[in-house]
């Protein structure tokens, strides 16, 4: 699909092999805490006169290993017990998915896989463990139930998430294409920038609450990934599906800044003690650096897609966080992501008020 966009796109080019700053495969090495990004064909700073530079999509395979195909050239079937946990397993990990997103990722056959997927989904159905509670356009929405939640638990098939709520509300209340939309970003990074590798998805979470009591400041990560790198255990990511203000939008990737930018006071009795920036002592204590932010733009024509881009770009200007951000079709195409926030600590703790000790 082409579309008239404010940045100039040239002819398309190969996708240059994986280099410091780009996005990788989790078991690459991490650049430093100054990003180099700037210098990589697969992320780039954007300005208005900027050319981005684009790849061809990789095609590569997230479906699931399937029977070999007989000599005689017949479809080989899935088991339904395979599919029916794989589907537990999909919907325990992004919450919320459609027949067609569990299709893409349990079979590699596009309308045979979504048939099995129905039927599948039919009979967790009868079984309790799962339901569908809206649409998004004709395709029914799934989600567990507390049942399907707990036979997940019980089967230690994924990591303890305690709180996780099984997202039947926000369908109900009409936010079920956003949480589509997540899953779609969730697929498409996974399909992209992970190999295909299916086994990424147990290192997904969304909906992760950020909170600093103190100050009040609290907000929902729509998803988060937790496969460490070399300075950082996750990559936080934020979707915008065309549903809030450009200005609404900006203020939220703000809101990263002011909880990368909260320090706390630390010290023994009758010793001086320090401060300590709040998200490395209390929440991710095995990183260097504070998470990258992925800003992913969806529910709108690609036109645009990128008049949004640009918005954001220059109202988070001069922020001190590492911000990259791109919109859901050209991640999906595989194109490269735009850099439009560096982290910098130093200039990010002069920016936030010391914390005062007892």
């Amino acid at each position: 699909m082409t579309y008239a966009s404010s940045a100039r796109q040239p002819d398309p080019e190969p996708r240059p092999t994986w280099s410091r700053g780009a996005e990788r495969p989790a078991d690459a090495p991490e650049p430093g805490a100054t990003s180099s990004a700037v210098n990589d064909s697969n992320v780039v700073p954007l300005t208005a006169a900027h050319n981005a530079r684009q790849g061809s999509a990789r095609h590569a395979d997230t479906s699931l290993p399937t029977p070999q195909t007989p000599a005689k050239g017949k479809k080989s079937t899935p088991t339904a017990g395979k599919v029916r946990a794989d589907a537990l397993r999909m919907l325990g990990c992004v919450r919320i998915a459609t027949v067609r997103q569990m299709a893409q990722v349990i079979t590699g056959e596009r309308s045979d896989g979504r048939s099995y997927v129905r039927r599948a989904m039919v009979e967790l159905t009868e079984l309790g463990l799962a339901e569908t509670n809206g649409k998004d356009g004709k395709h029914q929405i799934w989600n567990l139930t507390t049942a399907g939640q707990k036979a997940l638990a019980d089967g230690n098939e994924l990591p303890p998430r305690p709180k996780a709520g099984s997202g039947a509300k926000a369908v109900r209340a009409g936010f079920g294409p956003h949480a589509v939309a997540v899953t779609d970003t969730i697929l498409a990074y996974t399909d992209t920038v992970l190999g295909g590798r299916r086994e990424y998805l147990t290192d997904w979470q969304v909906e992760v609450n950020h909170a600093i009591k103190e100050t009040g400041l609290s907000f929902n990560t729509d998803a988060v990934l937790a496969v460490p790198t070399r300075t950082s255990e996750v990559r936080l990511f934020e979707l915008d599906n065309g549903t809030m203000s450009q200005a609404r939008l900006a203020r939220e990737v703000w809101d990263y800044e002011r909880y990368a930018g909260h320090r706390v006071w630390e010290g023994a009795r009758g010793t001086i003690g320090g401060t300590y920036p709040f998200w490395q002592r209390h929440r991710y204590t095995c990183s260097t650096t504070f998470p990258r932010l992925h800003v992913v733009l969806a529910g709108k024509a690609e036109h645009l897609l990128d008049n949004r881009l640009q918005a954001l770009t220059a109202a988070v200007r001069g922020i001190t966080i590492a911000v990259w951000v791109n919109t859901l079709p050209r991640l999906q195409r595989s194109e490269p992501w735009y850099e439009i926030g560096v982290d910098d600590p130093h200039r990010r703790r002069s920016r936030y008020p010391e914390a005062v000790g007892p």
